[in-house]
């Protein structure tokens, strides 16, 4: 099973408006409630592609029950009798902090959505402490574990870096999706694989070229890197090469969730040992998949069968 960590889960809530309007008043049209945070959207993501996973974090409060309720709710979506089908498996610990809230507000008209994003609960010592002794446990049987997102408030910023030791030491491999400090932290770490986007990349190295701040995080400790470019693709430098993946067409939509859509598409790969350009290309039509489903954690597989199809896959020189 592949494991993803959500330390910061929230209930995601998605408010679709015919027109958002600076100082106006608004009647919302749609309401959709979703388990939300990275971790649980990359798990419902890879469920559709046929991997069992494990979800882990923290949960707690009003909040927190609802998200329960709804993540035991999840119907994985079958395309067919023969689509893959996997399990998402309920591992949160309780906290007494109560869950976040993240709020998108759709724009019918234009497609772009504005995201508000609450902080998230204080843990505690003691709570922290319980996680950890899950965490160990859930590695013995993870062939992947996925560390996704933000903080909550009492977490140390070195978490990541722990979590990353952690496993290891379990011998299981790890992809890192967060920024800024923890990001910084956790690549000294040595995970075998750090996703994150442009901007991201640029605040961790100084360097606006994507190629060489790839080039530059891979110095800092990731084993691999898989750096997203937006509706342009992904680009990875790893050990053996470098490449970059481009979709044969930029996508209109809700790009909210393509990012989890992409790990998806990596970790799959990585458990079953695809090559690398395989991983990107699954990674970049899942994105784009991603941007024309109304939530975070869903494709539409249509769209990703298409674009799969026309990714195109270069490589670059040698990784330096």
């Amino acid at each position: 099973m592949i494991l993803t960590v959500t330390l910061n889960a929230a209930l995601d809530i998605t408010y679709r408006v015919p027109e958002l309007r600076p100082h106006t008043t608004h009647r919302v049209t749609e309401v959709t409630e979703r388990p939300g945070g990275k971790g649980l959207n990359v798990a419902r993501v890879l469920a559709a592609l046929g991997h069992d996973t494990v979800v882990t974090g923290f949960v707690g409060g009003v909040t927190g029950t609802v998200l329960r309720q709804l993540l035991g709710g999840i119907a994985v979506p079958r395309t067919g009798p023969k689509a893959p089908h996997g399990t998402i498996t309920d591992a949160l610990v309780p906290i007494a902090g109560t869950t976040r809230r993240t709020i998108g507000v759709v724009d019918a008209t234009t497609g772009d959505t504005t995201q508000l994003n609450e902080p998230g609960p204080i843990v505690t010592t003691p709570e922290w402490s319980t996680f950890m002794d899950a965490y160990g446990r859930l590695l013995r049987e993870a062939s992947a574990v996925a560390l996704c997102g933000s903080l909550p408030p009492g977490v140390p910023v070195g978490t990541y870096a722990q979590l990353i030791r952690e496993a290891h030491a379990a011998g299981v491999p790890t992809l890192l999706d967060t920024s800024g400090e923890p990001l910084r932290r956790g690549i000294a770490a040595r995970p075998h694989l750090v996703k994150p986007n442009i901007d991201e990349l640029a605040g961790l190295t100084g360097s606006t070229d994507p190629l060489r701040a790839a080039r530059d995080a891979r110095r800092r400790g990731a084993r691999a890197v898989a750096a997203s470019l937006g509706p342009h693709g992904m680009l990875a430098v790893t050990a053996h090469g470098a490449w970059r993946a481009a979709p044969p067409r930029r996508l209109a939509g809700n790009p909210t969730g393509a990012g989890d859509a992409a790990v998806a598409g990596l970790l799959s790969g990585l458990v079953e040992e695809a090559p690398w350009p395989d991983r990107l290309a699954r990674a970049v039509a899942l994105s784009a998949a991603a941007v024309r489903a109304p939530v975070a954690g869903e494709f539409d597989r249509a769209v990703y069968d298409e674009v799969l199809a026309g990714v195109e896959v270069t490589e670059h020189p040698a990784a330096a």
